[in-house]
């Protein structure tokens, strides 16, 4: 995109009581884009999300919106005139106030038939038409989640930022909501960040993800360059599932393995002879009855459509494998196997 960016974060530093939590962060979203902040707990992800809505301060570094600077170190624009909307994780809507009245409350300075517009326009674009007038005790979750949307959106904010938004929900719901968030979210243009720890869901929602690791920005990239090209091994070993299989690099584009020899697209900067892991993911892995390689079935897991079987090769090396549930292997089967692997993901052997 060459569009002007809704947002960027040039080389910031957050800290808690002279503890760091994120440190030299870059990034940059543009406008209608999605994006997502995906770690393990205590990563950093919330607290920066805090940072661009302006409830943390920096201490190096600037973030600035919409080609305005909101924050550098002692120079910070508060939370309410960013024009930012920000969606809690417990949604965070007022008890004592009607579904309508907390969709108004960030309206309170528009005139009287503006708010009733807006109001009207929300209920119906989160489809809360006919609950209006009740309270959120009254609500479900999902019901109480889409006031949450409606309030952050009511005063057209320019980011919406989302933290664990999902979280209290059950499974289906989650799916569900996420899906229909996404599709309001593109269908209008708005620019959006997630936080979250559901992989999938970062998948389902977002457009660009960031994958943080002890506060720093591992990868910001699409879902499919995530899932398929990871940048580092923390990536590799925290998005998605799969295992590690050792092999040796015949050149800069082959490496040569127990479960056979793998050309990539890509060149290598190791020399020949460099002992080195390969990434293989349960999806490259198929049944193929008329391969010499073999596997034993030393564990499975039936998931309806599929079972994910964990194998192991004659050498020792171990990997999952994602394959059609009805043809039912049993436990300590040697089945015939093939790996179809469209884009190899290998790094050097750690300790070398």
């Amino acid at each position: 995109m060459t569009s002007t960016p809704i947002l960027e974060i040039e080389n910031i530093r957050c800290s808690y009581e002279q503890q760091v939590i994120i440190d030299e962060f870059f990034l940059t979203l543009h406008p209608g884009e999605i994006g997502c902040f995906l770690g393990p707990s205590g990563c950093g992800k919330t607290t920066l999300l805090r940072a661009i809505a302006g409830f943390e301060p920096i201490q190096k570094g600037t973030i600035t919106l919409d080609n305005q600077q909101v924050s550098a170190p002692n120079r910070i624009t508060a939370p309410e005139k960013r024009q930012i909307g920000f969606i809690f994780q417990d949604y965070a809507l007022f008890p004592h106030l009607t579904v309508e009245k907390n969709i108004a409350f960030g309206l309170s300075k528009s005139p009287q038939q503006t708010i009733r517009d807006k109001v009207k326009e929300m209920l119906s674009l989160t489809d809360l038409e006919g609950l209006s007038k009740r309270y959120p005790h009254e609500l479900s979750g999902g019901q109480q989640q889409r006031v949450a949307l409606a309030r952050a959106l009511a005063p057209s904010p320019k980011l919406l930022l989302l933290d664990e938004p999902f979280s209290n929900l059950d499974v289906e719901l989650r799916r569900r909501l996420s899906a229909e968030i996404r599709d309001l979210l593109v269908d209008r243009g708005i620019s959006a960040i997630l936080v979250t720890h559901d992989q999938n869901e970062a998948f389902a929602v977002a457009d660009k993800i960031g994958v943080l690791h002890n506060g720093a920005l591992c990868q910001w990239d699409t879902p499919f360059n995530l899932y398929h090209q990871p940048s580092n091994r923390f990536v590799a070993n925290f998005v998605g599932r799969g295992h590690f299989i050792t092999g040796l690099a015949v050149d800069a584009v082959s490496i040569k393995t127990a479960a056979g020899t793998f050309s990539s697209h890509i060149r290598y900067p190791w020399p020949a002879n460099t002992a080195v892991e390969v990434l293989i993911r349960p999806d490259d892995v198929v049944y193929n009855k008329d391969s010499a390689l073999k596997a034993e079935i030393i564990n499975k897991t039936f998931q309806g459509a599929t079972t994910l079987y964990t194998l192991r090769l004659s050498s020792g090396e171990i990997f999952d494998a994602l394959l059609p549930s009805h043809a039912n292997y049993d436990l300590k089967q040697w089945i015939p196997i093939g790996l179809e692997i469209d884009h190899i993901v290998a790094f050097e052997k750690q300790g070398q």
